[in-house]
């Protein structure tokens, strides 16, 4: 199992690789799922101003680092 536990370790980008533009997904504060459809628009003071790509809206709030992380694409499930 520790080639599980490499995968997703990768999947986790080191904050300062997440940059402006770059998709994401948001862990869900009330049920701590990640949710996708999320992208940078600013990073500022260690923290992540991010717009919802859905509607274009920019959330209220910022993020942290461990609350952001690349967004995962679905790989092919026949493969």
């Amino acid at each position: 199992m520790p080639e599980v536990a490499a995968t997703l370790a990768a999947t986790n980008l080191p904050a300062a690789d997440i940059s402006p533009g770059r998709r994401v997904e948001v862990r869900n504060r009330y049920d701590q799922r990640w949710t996708g459809g999320f992208e940078v628009l600013q990073v500022r003071d260690d923290k992540y101003v991010l717009r919802r790509l859905s509607d274009g809206a920019v959330l209220p709030t910022t993020f942290s680092p461990d609350e952001v992380r690349k967004e995962r694409r679905p790989g092919l499930w026949w493969a």
